[in-house]
């Protein structure tokens, strides 16, 4: 295949774990991925907590928005291969119908923007987030998709989904 695979990966927000995984990807799979996120209900800015821990680990931040997922549902947007939701919430609300028909797969992860406690309580449920997105999507870019049918790739996302990565 010569051109990359478009990826989507969505929340409610889009304001942090849908624009780690877009940075992520975007780095661990260029050539073979291009990512894409986007919201539901977009809070309108990225959570300033994902900005600063992609540019600890030197992600350009220029890419980052918030936006609808509408955005990717309209005629002449990007034709996805694949849509991931990776928030409990928007696994749970009815998406737009994706020209395409890509491949979808919930991989949630929690949500660090909802924790409360000190400072450093909330960079580490951040990185944490980072971390179990970044498991995955390196399991991902890892798969032979060209090679397996339909169903054993549908089943290989769905268990990257469910196989949440353990700490350490």
């Amino acid at each position: 295949m010569s051109e990359p695979y478009n990826v989507l990966f969505l929340c409610t927000g889009n304001s942090a774990r849908s624009i780690l995984a877009e940075a992520i990807l975007n780095r661990v799979g260029a050539g073979k991925f291009k990512a894409y996120s986007a919201g539901s209900h977009p809070k309108g800015e990225v959570h300033p907590y994902a900005l600063q821990l992609l540019k600890s680990l030197n992600y350009d931040t220029s890419f980052a928005r918030s936006k609808d997922w509408q955005e990717f549902a309209v005629p002449g947007a990007p034709e996805m291969n694949f849509v991931f939701t990776v928030c409990d919430n928007a696994a749970k609300e009815s998406c737009p119908v994706w020209p395409g028909q890509p491949m979808t797969a919930h991989w949630g992860v929690p949500d660090p923007a909802a924790v409360e406690g000190t400072e450093a309580e909330k960079h580490l449920a951040f990185a944490e987030a980072y971390r179990m997105l970044n498991n995955r999507i390196s399991i991902f870019v890892s798969l032979p998709i060209n090679a397996v049918d339909k169903v054993a790739l549908q089943k290989r996302l769905d268990e990257i989904g469910r196989n949440l990565p353990k700490a350490g």
